[in-house]
């Protein structure tokens, strides 16, 4: 057992530098530090428990209650990519974590149904490799919502645009989606995929730095997981002829390492990815609408059906596509429905005591 008030600071040449540690989070962890707490980052999410990787190596840990307690929400307990504190029970194998550093980046979304609260997907990540498929899963709207939650996130976005060799006409397709978005965009073959694949997400390829696996399921995650691990560590299932769905391979987000440090937080399938505070998120991804409302007649234009609205008069032209416009318009729509609903969940303010 380790002496009393103590504090474990993890050596630089440890295992957890191999995990994404600086010297920011060294700063970070003076602050958050205290009797037997050591610094840990969170690999897997499970119901109850979390594995978290210490400069010790993996250990199980669940909440503690005064951290589960001062949450006000579930975006405020761990997520998998966090770097927390721990201590380590006496009386067994496991450790409590006591609190969580902060978040550098986070890609978050609505939680399921009707509940309004926000999910931290991943925390702590440097790039978003957002990947969809080039031929069932092909949707420009979903990636426009993607890259919405990505650049909100903090991270910045990459477009992976998997199975090129089962589309008729990939160059049409990958021009589509450059258009759109200007971000790096990487078509990729089953043919050679490896030595294409690895080519192409070089420069991303960074120790210490965290890649986040974003997409539907049977888009291909799992075989570019195994593309980068070098070894089939994820099981990869045959998808649906009908509808090229995968078949859940990916059970629970996980933070892997690979060979050479740099690390991936593989993600499920999101058959559902609603919005959550995506303001700054929409307007960076649809620049070239909210440039053109600048230039709109009226202030508060909906581009609807008011006069002088510079975007409709793009859309006439022909020089912006009228289905980008009724999703940004949709994603505009789904904020203020959110906001009028976290409004509403607010308890109501106590009107100051009235002085005699």
């Amino acid at each position: 057992m380790k002496p009393a008030n103590t504090q474990i600071s993890p050596d630089p040449e440890t295992e957890l530098v191999s995990w994404g540690w600086n010297d920011k989070l060294a700063s970070d962890f003076e602050t958050l530090s205290g009797p037997d707490l050591e610094p840990g980052r969170v690999t897997v999410e499970f119901n109850q428990f979390f594995r978290i990787q210490t400069g010790q190596g993996e250990i199980l840990a669940e909440v503690s209650g005064r951290l589960k307690h001062e949450a006000t929400s579930r975006a405020e307990l761990p997520a998998v990519g966090d770097w927390v504190t721990i201590r380590r029970n006496s009386q067994d194998d496991k450790a409590t974590i006591h609190s969580i550093f902060p978040r550098r980046s986070k890609f978050t979304r609505k939680v399921k149904g009707n509940k309004t609260d926000e999910q931290v997907i991943a925390a702590n990540v440097d790039t978003v490799f957002l990947t969809t498929s080039l031929n069932h899963d092909f949707n420009p709207r979903r990636i426009e919502r993607y890259l919405a939650i990505a650049w909100e996130s903090g991270a910045r976005p990459v477009i992976l645009l998997t199975k090129s060799d089962l589309c008729p006409d990939p160059e049409s397709m990958v021009a589509r989606i450059r258009d759109l978005a200007t971000v790096p965009c990487l078509p990729i073959s089953a043919l050679n995929l490896r030595e294409e694949f690895l080519a192409a997400i070089s420069p991303y390829l960074i120790a210490g730095q965290t890649i986040a696996l974003i997409g539907s399921s049977g888009v291909g995650k799992s075989t570019l997981l195994n593309q980068l691990l070098g070894e089939n560590r994820q099981k990869v299932n045959t998808v649906r002829e009908s509808d090229d769905r995968g078949l859940h391979t990916t059970r629970h987000r996980e933070l892997i390492r690979l060979p050479n440090h740099t690390l991936v937080i593989d993600t499920p399938g999101m058959r559902e990815i609603q919005l959550w505070d995506l303001e700054e998120g929409v307007e960076t991804t649809f620049d070239d609408i909210e440039s053109l409302s600048s230039k709109c007649r009226f202030s508060d234009c909906t581009h609807l059906r008011e006069p002088g609205c510079a975007v409709n008069q793009a859309v006439n032209a022909g020089q912006l596509d009228s289905a980008r416009l009724q999703n940004y318009l949709k994603l505009q729509g789904e904020l203020q429905t959110l906001a009028a609903r976290r409004r509403s969940k607010r308890p109501p303010t106590r009107p100051p005591a009235r002085r005699n």
